[in-house]
């Protein structure tokens, strides 16, 4: 540690001084009782990162699950908007009730604690991840199986905290099929790793297109590399989906637990065995 190292700084630093190696995790909430927490992550904004959070969120509830959502991007948060949900998160006494969509899933985002929904939130770095560590801290989740949480893009502050505050059991990479594809999957790889935190697998979001008239694929951002990268690190695809439109329209609308949700059997079905539910 160098003299000029500011100690109460250590949770959202990267060297690897021996005063770095503590333990940070943070208890949840006395009222909540979590079995499994995944981190849905991606190495770059845009890839739908936020709609498949919802869309496995309303898999897994349909399979008969109790879920919950944490809104950890505290600078964009859209969670709420996708299931229409309006209502402002209160106080109990210990800590701060949940907000529930109509189909029974839990959710705490910014956006339930502002004046308005388009407030900004114009804060620094840390400050933002001591708001995710009391999403976890200080909000009463109850009885979950599972409780996802959406992350900002990229490998900063939130994602830093998170993996070093929340007992996080897996990670689902969320990208789409570009160039940059493996550098990006390889960044969101590389920090679970040095986290300790196992990744379940990839979802290719936005992998293809599928022809009105004539049911071929076509490939809009060019033919998926994916597969190829995922073997170089050892993990699983869980799932290439199609442009689908609909999931925009839905969470524009407030409305996606009415989404057909089956395109995600298969690969909800894998999360489900790689995290032991």
């Amino acid at each position: 540690m160098s003299q000029d190292c500011d100690k109460s700084q250590c949770a959202n630093c990267q060297s690897d001084c021996a005063e770095r190696k503590v333990n940070f995790m943070e208890n949840a909430n006395s009222q909540s009782h979590i079995k499994k927490v995944i981190a849905i992550m991606s190495g770059k904004g845009g890839v739908g990162k936020s709609s498949m959070t919802s869309c496995i969120a309303v898999a897994l509830k349909q399979k008969g699950y109790a879920v919950g959502i944490l809104d950890g991007d505290i600078t964009g948060p859209s969670i709420p908007k996708a299931f229409g949900v309006k209502q402002k998160a209160v106080g109990n006494g210990n800590g701060m009730d949940t907000v529930e969509t109509q189909t029974g899933i839990r959710m705490m985002s910014a956006n339930l604690i502002l004046d308005t929904e388009d407030t900004p939130v114009i804060w620094r770095g840390p400050v933002i991840g001591n708001a995710v560590k009391q999403f976890w801290t200080d909000v009463a989740w109850g009885d979950l199986d599972v409780l996802l949480i959406d992350m900002p893009p990229g490998t900063g502050d939130v994602p830093l905290t998170v993996f070093q505050s929340i007992p996080v059991d897996g990670v689902v990479i969320v990208t789409t099929p570009q160039d940059l594809v493996s550098l990006i999957v390889k960044k969101s790889y590389h920090m679970a790793e040095k986290m300790s935190i196992p990744v379940c697998g990839i979802i290719e979001n936005m992998s293809y297109m599928v022809c009105d008239d004539c049911g071929k694929k076509l490939y809009p951002f060019g033919e998926s590399k994916l597969q190829k990268v995922a073997d170089e690190m050892n993990i699983e695809v869980l799932a290439q989906l199609p442009i689908q439109p609909d999931i925009a329209e839905l969470c524009d609308a407030g409305k996606i637990e009415q989404k057909d949700i089956s395109f995600l059997n298969e690969a909800v079905e894998k999360l489900i065995q790689k995290i032991n539910l």
